[in-house]
């Protein structure tokens, strides 16, 4: 009988997150600064969720969708910033398997949710520049609804599979992640199974919820710029940029970290490149969000003064 060279080994029940632990004399400075931007990201997207619930004016498509991802911002960042900041002072570099295996499922699953809910308000600004008359009729409550509930539900139930097959690997040694959350690739190559099955469906169902929805952007913007051209006056021109500048910005940005992590570095690159390159998907492009919105965006600047100056006009 063929022993496979793994069933003499003892399973792990426990990873080690090893963090930053190569620049340990940082540890005060990064601290403070994760945790500001921590407290940012937080502060920001709660802003932005409670100006538009109660300035009835923004009760508008494009910022029902804003809210969403703000409240995902919220969700993305505080599962991964809060153990990364007990890593760096308490030393709490422990994770369980079944914690880890968690915390990679949120994190794959609101990634991708942001992914499709770019594209949803991609197709909004299609709908609000292209098809201006029939655009309150397209875009009602209930689609929006649905729309916004079928991202959710559609990429938590694609990241479960994955979930599930990485469940059924063994964990036997060295337990050592050398990252400051659990991703994907530093889990597989930890496994001492056979893993081309999980890598194969995780590599598809992750294109199929990064890939589509960026093809999708693509073409809604494609749209938009010949629609655009065909405005004759400068004016005009500007009013239909403003009005999806703001979710281009956040495009760009999103997109732009995602390929920063995935495509530019290579096997040889540096792991703490490779951490570098994840801070900015994990903590800058959820701090970008409020920021990009409240700067680039008259409405919301309305909302704020109202709410700063106690207007009775901010609740109505």
């Amino acid at each position: 009988m063929v022993i496979s060279p793994w069933e003499n080994q003892t399973t792990i029940v426990e990873f080690v997150l090893r963090g930053f632990s190569s620049i340990r004399q940082l540890n005060i400075f990064l601290f403070m600064m994760f945790l500001v931007f921590y407290i940012l990201i937080v502060s920001g997207n709660i802003l932005v969720i409670l100006l538009v619930l109660f300035s009835y004016h923004l009760h508008t498509p494009m910022y029902f969708f804003l809210v969403n991802l703000s409240f995902l911002e919220i969700w993305y960042t505080s599962n991964i910033v809060p153990k990364m900041l007990l890593i760096i002072t308490a030393g709490q570099k422990t994770i369980s398997v079944a914690g880890c295996l968690a915390q990679f499922y949120f994190f794959g699953s609101l990634a991708a949710t942001e992914c499709l809910l770019l594209a949803v308000m991609s197709y909004d600004r299609y709908l609000a520049i292209c098809q201006p008359l029939q655009y309150p009729i397209l875009t009602t409550g209930p689609l929006c609804f649905r729309l916004a509930a079928s991202s959710w539900l559609c990429c938590f139930f694609l990241t479960a599979i994955t979930i599930v097959l990485l469940s059924r690997l063994t964990f036997c040694g060295p337990n050592e992640i050398d990252h400051f959350f659990c991703d994907f690739t530093p889990l597989v190559h930890l496994s001492c199974m056979h893993t081309s099955l999980t890598k194969n469906i995780a590599y598809a169902t992750s294109s199929a919820v990064t890939v589509v929805p960026f093809l999708l952007i693509t073409a809604s913007y494609s749209c938009i710029l010949v629609a655009i051209l065909r405005i004759p006056s400068g004016t005009g021109w500007q009013k239909a940029f403003s009005t999806c500048s703001s979710h281009l910005t956040m495009v760009r940005v999103f997109y732009g970290t995602l390929i920063g992590t995935y495509l530019v570095p290579s096997a040889n690159s540096s792991q703490l490149l490779h951490k570098g390159f994840s801070l900015l998907y994990t903590i800058l492009t959820p701090m970008f969000n409020p920021i990009i919105y409240s700067l680039r965006n008259k409405d919301i600047h309305e909302a704020l003064k109202k709410c700063l100056s106690k207007k009775p006009g901010f609740l109505r």
